[in-house]
């Protein structure tokens, strides 16, 4: 046995009622998503459209998939009809791209803002200034088949712990700005995807309400 059914208890048992555990399944084989599977878990990430949709063909209906990854306008209309959550959508650009697949697939695409806030350069998304600036432009608004439910996060990679919370905290920060500001009511906008299997713990502390977690459940 590879030990994952019991790697994963391990994790859950760390994680509050609310926080929805995100198996990243990325470069792990179907075998490896099954065995997480016959221990319970439903929720499953991946970050490249084609190895998403073989997967999602491969496996369970009930699986509910995220796409956690740097998502190109032409891959979208692969997983525009199935996907759960894409959790990385950086530009305004790539929000009307999901929104336009989202009507030819006849549904309602969820989505996060993916803000940066580490450190290093070579990763993607909004900083908290232009994430601001683009909601009170207001086009996002005219976007019907797309549904922003919150943040996603990166921390940098540091050992620095203080400065992984200070981070963390930011996004919260700014998460309870735009509920207040353009989310008030929407019970809808409840998701902040922070933390990996080096400091999720600090993420939930923080208020991250799922956790991504690949090499700590399903091995190196």
């Amino acid at each position: 046995m590879s030990g994952i059914k019991d790697r994963l208890n391990a994790i859950r048992a760390t994680i509050p009622v609310g926080v929805t555990l995100l198996a990243i399944s990325k470069y792990y084989p179907v075998e490896d998503i099954m065995e997480a599977y016959d221990a319970g878990q439903r929720d499953f990430g991946e970050n490249k459209a084609q190895d998403l949709v073989a997967k999602q063909q491969a496996l369970p209906a009930d699986i509910r998939w995220h796409f956690t990854g740097h998502l190109q306008s032409n891959k979208i209309k692969y997983i525009a009809p199935f996907v759960h959550l894409i959790h990385s959508v950086d530009t305004l650009q790539l929000l009307r791209e999901i929104d336009k697949h989202g009507a030819k697939a006849g549904r309602i695409i969820p989505c996060l803002l993916q803000i940066h806030i580490a450190r290093e350069e070579t990763k993607f998304g909004f900083t908290p200034e232009e994430c601001l600036a683009m909601l009170e432009a207001g086009e996002w608004q005219q976007l019907s088949n797309v549904r922003i439910k919150g943040l996603m996060c990166m921390a940098s990679n540091t050992d620095d712990m203080q400065v992984v919370a200070q981070e963390f905290a930011r996004v919260k920060q700014l998460f309870d700005t735009m509920r207040d500001r353009w989310f008030a009511g929407d019970e809808g906008f409840d998701t902040i995807s922070a933390g990996m299997s080096d400091d999720y713990q600090l993420a939930i502390a923080a208020g991250s309400t799922c956790v991504r977690i690949g090499s700590s459940i399903f091995g190196e």
